[in-house]
């Protein structure tokens, strides 16, 4: 086990010294949220105006909260691109040669994708909060909150790692990032999913995304709802995603 930790240790520490050192990596994954945060929240605020929307802390605080979870996912998946530059570049098939115990590197790039997303849900946060954001929920509902967001980016960190791993390539870039995009994009984004109507009505209801959304906003609100669902939801994505990473690193190892 301590060789597992040697290496996952590692390959974390890389992952954040390359993001902090490198701005090209470091700022997107900052501004990208707060361009969402204050495009949502800012310019289609008026959207509370309609009826039956009954968000209680108000537009901003329903739109910070998927913000926070895009930032969440978009982590993780930031990782499946630092992972493919890594094979492009060689050092990730240096890596597979010298690590002791492989399933190291994919906890390390996990960790590192925890750290990277921590940073940019802080920022997030407060600027959120100094956009003049309620927050109803306590003190163990907001730590709920935050529950949902590292499983929701340790989730899209396995996913990504596993296609990266799988394709070995920078351009596996579109594969890794677009079923995120779709998934987040087609949840309850802009209204409460009782406001939608037609096929993205029946599509949200359906997506595994909907539910995590709708129970992040209770606890914001301090009205949970679907929390146990959410976290069954991506426990079980996150089970069947850690075998699905590491059978892209048993890939990566064949192909040597």
């Amino acid at each position: 086990m301590s060789r597992f930790f040697n290496v996952a240790r590692g390959v974390a520490w890389r992952s954040i010294h390359n993001t902090v050192v490198n701005p090209a990596i470091l700022v997107p994954s900052i501004v990208f949220p707060l361009f969402f945060l204050i495009a949502f929240a800012g310019g289609l605020s008026r959207i509370s105006d309609v009826p039956n929307f009954n968000y209680p802390p108000g537009y901003t605080a329903f739109q910070f909260v998927f913000v926070f979870l895009q930032s969440a996912a978009f982590g993780g998946v930031f990782t499946g691109f630092a992972i493919a530059r890594d094979f492009d570049s060689g050092f990730a098939r240096r890596l597979l040669l010298s690590a002791p115990r492989r399933s190291g590197i994919i906890a390390g790039y996990a960790i590192g994708a925890l750290l990277r997303w921590m940073l940019t849900g802080t920022v997030v946060t407060i600027a959120a909060l100094i956009a003049g954001m309620n927050v109803n929920g306590s003190g163990i509902q907001l730590f709920g909150l935050i529950g949902l967001g590292v499983a929701m980016n340790l989730a899209a960190a396995l996913w990504a790692c596993g296609v990266a791993m799988f394709l070995r390539t920078e351009q596996a870039g579109a594969l890794i990032q677009m079923p995120v995009f779709v998934l987040l994009f087609l949840a309850p984004v802009y209204v409460p999913l009782s406001l939608l109507t037609g096929w993205i009505h029946a599509v949200a209801n359906l997506n595994p995304v909907t539910p995590v959304l709708e129970a992040g906003r209770g606890l914001l609100a301090g009205s949970p709802v679907k929390v146990a669902i959410a976290f069954a939801g991506l426990a079980g994505a996150a089970m069947l995603l850690t075998a699905f990473a590491r059978r892209g690193l048993a890939s990566a190892e064949k192909a040597g």
